[in-house]
């Protein structure tokens, strides 16, 4: 019996996905509290009618009951059950618009702002997305494109031949990246901070976008970045990595380092699958002062 786990980011795509697996053949059933996982397998073996392909949304609407998943799969390998993870993000603007979008509000900010949400459920899911086997990016993706690539990976098989990367801007002053594969310093770049048309801003702006990188430093360093990374992805796809995460950090990790993490998307987005987070963008603390 094939189970898939679907989880990740509310407003990643989560209900567009089972809907994508029972068009599938896959028996799919939406948060199922994770301890009654292991005893939900049991039924579905013993099952008259052949029920072979099993998908399970779960996700933190569930509450208290996430916290009982990793012990639920522990569970369901022990009891001879194959299971696989697939996780589901989109950039962190995308998710907001589709919240004002559809009118709801986040499930971990029921009377906030959809941002602290967002940013409550990665601390949470992190752990999680880390073991995922399959990391899909759905910032870009219509449902079309969403059910196409579920059905390469999932029924064709072809997930293995790319690789999700995740380019995570950060600020040192705030610490590395724990999960981070590849860490730049982008500290030697000028500092928009000190422009005082600049500093209230980030580098979402094109106005710290344009004064980041309209310098030669800072279109040398991405050529050979560009370099480096497209040398390297294709031996990460070769020893089977899903997932490559590459840090790239400033002082505060509200200029420099999303500038450069916006570029660099750009130019990788055309032949791979990628996806930007900032850390710390949204930090009281703004000063990059250093």
């Amino acid at each position: 019996m094939k189970f898939v786990i679907i989880t990740g980011l509310s407003g990643a795509g989560k209900t567009q996905a089972m809907r994508c697996f029972e068009d599938m053949g896959y028996f799919c059933v939406d948060n199922l509290p994770p301890a009654l996982i292991p005893k939900f397998a049991e039924l579905c073996s013993q099952a008259s009618g052949p029920i072979d392909k099993v998908a399970l949304v779960i996700d933190i609407r569930g509450g208290g009951f996430f916290d009982a998943l990793f012990e639920s799969l522990k569970l369901l390998s022990e009891k001879g059950f194959s299971y696989e993870i697939l996780f589901l993000d989109a950039s962190n603007d995308v998710l907001i618009k589709r919240f004002k979008e559809s009118r709801r509000n986040h499930p971990l900010a029921p009377a906030g702002r959809v941002i602290e949400g967002i940013l409550e459920e990665r601390k949470k899911l992190n752990d999680l997305k880390s073991k995922a086997d399959h990391i899909i990016d759905t910032t870009n993706l219509t449902p079309g494109r969403l059910k196409e690539e579920l059905k390469n990976r999932f029924i064709l098989g072809k997930y293995r031949e790319k690789i999700m990367i995740t380019i995570l801007s950060f600020g040192f002053k705030y610490g590395i990246p724990l999960d981070a594969d590849l860490v730049f310093d982008v500290r030697f770049l000028p500092n928009p901070y000190y422009i005082d048309s600049l500093k209230d801003i980030s580098g979402n702006d094109q106005k710290v976008m344009d004064f980041v990188l309209n310098t030669s430093a800072a279109r040398v360093f991405l050529d050979k970045l560009q370099d480096l990374l497209e040398f390297l992805i294709p031996y990460y796809i070769e020893e089977g990595k899903p997932h490559l995460v590459i840090g790239i950090g400033c002082t505060g990790g509200r200029h420099r380092s999303v500038a450069i993490s916006r570029a660099l998307m750009d130019r990788l987005k055309q032949d791979h699958s990628v996806l930007v987070e900032h850390r710390d963008i949204y930090k009281e603390n703004r000063g990059d002062d250093l």
